[in-house]
């Protein structure tokens, strides 16, 4: 596989890292550059390992989970996006805030988002591709990322507020519906 269609494909999936990280900076009261390079890691390390685990898993692994990857993505997105429509609702006084601090959280959304950099990475065990550099890039790509969505996401969630949560929670259901019809009624 030549490396234009490596970065390509980087790039494709570290998109899903762009979109749930500007949710994560819109949700975070007192977001700082720490948050960002936490939550790139996060994003960035499950993005590349979930390559390198569908590579490793080759042929049979992939019959398991491919007929169920994307209703993970989508459950796991759905649970997350609508408690940070709840609490963009609520009085911040009388809800525990979105809080991507929380080790469970952060491995959460990063599963969610590297379901299917794992597909991914059982293709290229079909194509008997050397991964090494495809997990490197994936992994470099999603970091990269994930600190300019989150950047971007603070900066809208100081201007706009609660209501930055809501439309933070929506985009991560649009992205879980868009993962969930991509692999069934698009399929």
């Amino acid at each position: 596989m030549d490396y234009v269609t490596i970065i390509l494909t980087a790039i494709g999936l570290a998109m899903d890292c762009l979109a749930v990280s500007i949710s994560c900076g819109i949700t975070m009261n007192e977001f700082n550059r720490r948050d960002a390079i936490v939550l790139a890691i996060f994003f960035g390390g499950f993005q590349g390992g979930m390559a390198l685990l569908g590579w490793l898993g080759g042929m049979g692994f992939a019959e398991q989970i491919e007929s169920i990857d994307h209703w993970i993505a989508f459950g796991l997105l759905t649970i997350i996006g609508g408690k940070m429509i709840k609490e963009g609702m609520e009085q911040k006084s009388q809800c525990e805030t979105f809080n991507i601090r929380k080790i469970r959280v952060l491995v959460i959304l990063s599963i969610a988002t590297s379901i299917d950099a794992l597909a991914i990475g059982i293709t290229y065990a079909f194509l008997q591709t050397p991964i090494f550099i495809p997990v490197l890039l994936i992994g470099i790509m999603s970091f990269v990322f994930a600190i300019m969505g989150s950047t971007l996401g603070k900066r809208l969630g100081q201007y706009f507020g609660n209501r930055m949560e809501i439309i933070g929670g929506l985009i991560l259901i649009g992205l879980g519906i868009k993962i969930l019809l991509e692999h069934t009624v698009l399929a």
